[in-house]
């Protein structure tokens, strides 16, 4: 049991970054060394750059933020069905699952969340008022508006109120990394 608690905390698992940050030229020794900002910003509007920064519109951005509120939801104190939610939402967004953690309250509620190659889903719920406060934040080509039909049937509910926040919009610009 002792190793299944550290791989849970993220503890000995091989993730490959090392290796491409080797690939990229990045070592132990020269991981702090800081490019100007003209060049970052450079790479980073590369149409041909392998990162998930998402490009629509002129505009370069880390990913999509969705505040969704599940109202008058049931089975909202069921961490099972929460998990299924998550995994539901992540393979109907097109995403890739990396862990899921949640964590039941007494009397009644769970946070949880689902870690993502793309990034996460989280939760926070209060059954007792058939509420639920979501978020999921995608990069990539991941589609996390279809998480929101996702959650509507996973909790029972049409009443599901979301707030689209792009994350780093006007970060990086044409002319560079904004100041």
């Amino acid at each position: 049991m002792k190793d299944a608690n550290l791989f849970q905390l993220g503890i000995g698992l091989e993730t490959g970054a090392q290796e491409e940050d080797t690939a990229r030229g990045f070592t132990a020794a020269n991981t702090d060394t800081v490019l100007p900002c003209d060049m970052l910003a450079r790479d980073v509007l590369d149409e041909d750059r392998e990162d998930h920064f998402i490009r629509r519109d002129g505009a370069v951005f880390a990913g999509t933020h969705l505040i969704i509120e599940v109202v008058n939801g049931h089975g909202l104190d069921d961490e099972a069905r929460i998990q299924q939610a998550f995994r539901d939402c992540v393979e109907t967004c097109g995403a890739t699952l990396l862990h899921i953690h949640t964590h039941k309250f007494s009397p009644q509620g769970v946070s949880g969340v689902a870690v993502l190659a793309e990034s996460h889903i989280s939760v926070h719920t209060w059954p007792e008022i058939g509420y639920g406060a979501f978020d999921v934040f995608m990069c990539g080509d991941a589609r996390p508006w279809l998480a929101v039909d996702v959650l509507k049937s996973a909790f029972g509910t049409a009443d599901v109120r979301v707030k689209e926040l792009l994350r780093g919009e006007d970060v990086v610009t044409e002319a560079g990394i904004a100041a």
